[in-house]
């Protein structure tokens, strides 16, 4: 059996590399390009500022971009301290044992389930329950627990890699635990803890089936007043607009242009998120 020499073993690995980041930067500059060149033509002022009229065949998508933005602040201010929190246990508080390993493989499980297992999670218990009823409120609590699972492994993930000596120091020096944990290692990790964010930005901003059934409007051309009131959303929007009544054909420059916003909600929050990780990141390396 012949072996390859281990130059010949690291080039093709090397170009098997190069190869997949090839692949997975041509496939997502195909729709980013796809849907910017269909989409272009729809943006104007008007289309983002105006309410949508005529069975949403003509108009604008303010209300579902408000609703959006609403949506993805709400999720992620219930979703970031308790993935966070939790993280922080798992990590430095809790033992290794039974109740950990359970606790892990929750969290593991709940990472794969289907997203409409949570829209029916949150229709029975935010929606019935709780009597929160249809709402941006049941929405956000449904989608904060949809990303809680993403959140806590990634934040676990980056505390671990804080070096096990900036605790012996700060032990050492008399701090308490928490005061350790607070001022010294959740600093260390906040670079990584970010990555998680900016995954769960895009799932919240991008989710239709827990909204769908959790709160998310056919039409409803006004801002939510309240966070128990119903609201549009530009992922539920671009669905009914390509699936729905009898004018597909005419709304596709709408669809396209719905699209290309939802694109750039995403783009916009992700670069924030890069921003505030880049910020802390040069910060430990001063």
């Amino acid at each position: 059996m012949m072996f390859l020499r281990p130059k010949t073993s690291e080039k093709l690995a090397f170009a098997t590399l190069r190869l997949s980041m090839a692949l997975v930067l041509a496939f997502v500059s195909i729709i980013v390009i796809y849907i910017t060149v269909n989409g272009y033509s729809a943006l104007s002022l008007d289309f983002i500022t105006q309410m949508p009229m005529k069975r949403m065949t003509q108009g604008g998508i303010y209300p579902a971009i408000m609703g959006s933005l609403m949506l993805i602040g709400l999720s992620m201010a219930f979703a970031i301290p308790l993935g966070i929190l939790s993280a922080i246990y798992l990590n430095e508080y809790s033992t290794p044992g039974r109740a950990s390993w359970a606790i892990e493989m929750a969290i593991n499980n709940l990472a794969g389930t289907p997203s409409v297992v949570f829209g029916l999670f949150g229709l029975a218990l935010f929606v019935k329950y709780f009597g929160f009823g249809a709402s941006l409120l049941s929405a956000s609590l449904t989608l904060a627990l949809l990303i809680v699972p993403v959140i806590i492994r990634a934040s676990k993930e980056a505390l671990m890699t804080v070096p096990q000596e900036y605790r012996e120091a700060s032990l050492a020096l008399g701090v308490t635990k928490w005061q350790t944990t607070r001022k010294v290692i959740l600093p260390a990790a906040i670079p990584g803890m970010m990555t998680g964010i900016i995954l769960s930005i895009g799932r919240v901003a991008g989710e239709t089936a827990p909204i769908l059934l959790t709160g998310a409007a056919y039409f409803l051309p006004r801002i939510p007043d309240s966070v128990f009131s119903q609201f549009m959303a530009l992922p539920y929007h671009l669905f009914v607009l390509a699936t729905s009544g009898t004018s597909i054909a005419q709304t596709r420059p709408i669809q396209y242009g719905t699209a290309l916003i939802l694109l750039l909600i995403v783009v916009m929050m992700n670069s924030i998120a890069v921003l505030i990780r880049r910020h802390y990141r040069n910060k430990l390396n001063r």
